[in-house]
């Protein structure tokens, strides 16, 4: 059974309740809807609530370059599973651009009718960085990340998180999943106590808690590809293995116990806005002066009252449909809004007359159903 996350009339984090109970609540007057980022169903109370003891509730992460995974488990429940569809490499293709226009700008610089010794050349840049910075993609990566795990922190009573550390092997050489796992962990100490385990322990308590895997591509939005590592990782905090040894023989045993249940399965990503520019650096083919014409490129705000990343419903030929808000065209023939899915692939272009917004922007794509 799912459990319906529950905020006090001050804003703090309760028990999770049953969704019978949540309804008879809302129908009594006892309570309200609690709109949250992440699209989960919520209540917050008018009253002061009984009491506010609570149990262990544990946050598991399991990180990775493309894709991470997050679980969220109590010792009676399975309260939520994340599938994060990370915006590594859409940070790592706009660094891409910006680095070719930069070496462009700085070669635009030179003289070349001068002797090669009179040339006005700018000195490279220094490459040996001193500076202890995150890469631009890690570093957006781990930074989606630790925004999810605030969220889910403001709709569950967190004690605990356990994050899986990722330890280089000399055969397997670097993985950008490695960096930045010390600054993450900094950052989720000042949330909750963390601790860290292996990926190999992961996936021992996985197979023995029966959650299925799947390897063969980790790219589909499913429970088997990474939101089930991050139950495990939770459920690590609740079961332990116990070694034992005697004169003749030693092993172990699982020592602990916890229930599994359906849970919400989201999707979550990042839009890929971009920031405002005076035009694309192409010029517009289609004008009569190609070289003076050029698009509009990036920026949040359309004339039409939607901004990038706002959730909408639109209408084309008696057809539905939803996402967000990515761009719009405005000139004399056509005025569109585009609209793009969770993967920011375009669904179409639509008329603005016809597009309702639905929940603004929070900068999070949330998709998902129950699993």
């Amino acid at each position: 059974m799912q459990r319906v996350p529950v905020i006090s009339p001050q804003g703090k984090a309760l028990m999770p309740t049953k969704p019978s109970r949540a309804r008879k609540w809302l129908k009594k007057g006892k309570a309200r809807i609690y709109k949250n980022a992440l699209n989960v169903f919520a209540i917050q109370l008018i009253d002061e609530p009984s009491g506010e003891e609570a149990q262990d509730v544990v946050i598991g992460i399991d990180p990775g370059k493309m894709f991470s995974g997050v679980g969220v488990q109590s010792s009676k429940a399975t309260l939520l599973k994340l599938h994060l569809i990370l915006p590594f490499p859409n940070v790592t293709k706009k660094m891409t651009r910006r680095r070719i226009l930069r070496r462009a700008r700085r070669g635009r610089r030179i003289n070349r009718k001068l002797p090669y010794s009179q040339r006005c050349h700018k000195a490279k840049r220094f490459d040996n960085r001193v500076q202890k910075k995150l890469p631009p993609s890690i570093k957006a990566n781990r930074q989606m990340e630790l925004r999810v795990v605030k969220e889910i922190v403001r709709l569950f009573p967190v004690s605990n998180m356990v994050y899986e550390y990722i330890k280089a092997r000399g055969d397997k050489g670097f993985s950008p999943a490695m960096v930045g796992q010390k600054v993450m962990l900094k950052w989720l100490e000042r949330i909750a106590p963390t601790a860290t385990q292996f990926g190999w322990q992961t996936s021992n308590l996985r197979q023995w808690l029966k959650f299925p895997k799947d390897k063969a591509d980790k790219s589909l939005a499913v429970e088997e590809t990474h939101s089930n590592d991050g139950v495990a990782l939770a459920a690590s905090h609740f079961i332990k293995w116990k070694k034992w040894h005697s004169t003749k023989a030693h092993g172990g045993y699982w020592e602990g116990e916890i229930c599994l249940t359906s849970a919400w399965f989201l999707v979550i990503a990042k839009p890929n806005i971009y920031r405002r520019q005076l035009h694309f650096e192409n010029p517009d083919s289609k004008k009569p002066n190609p070289t003076q014409c050029r698009k509009r490129k990036g920026g949040t705000v359309s004339p039409f009252g939607f901004r990038s990343g706002d959730f909408v419903q639109a209408e084309k030929a008696g057809q539905i449909y939803r996402g967000w808000i990515g761009g719009y065209t405005q000139t004399a023939k056509s005025k569109n809004v585009s609209i793009y899915d969770i993967n920011w692939k375009r669904i179409g272009q639509f008329s603005p007359n016809k597009v309702r917004l639905l929940k603004r922007s929070t900068k999070l794509l949330v998709s998902g159903a129950t699993s």
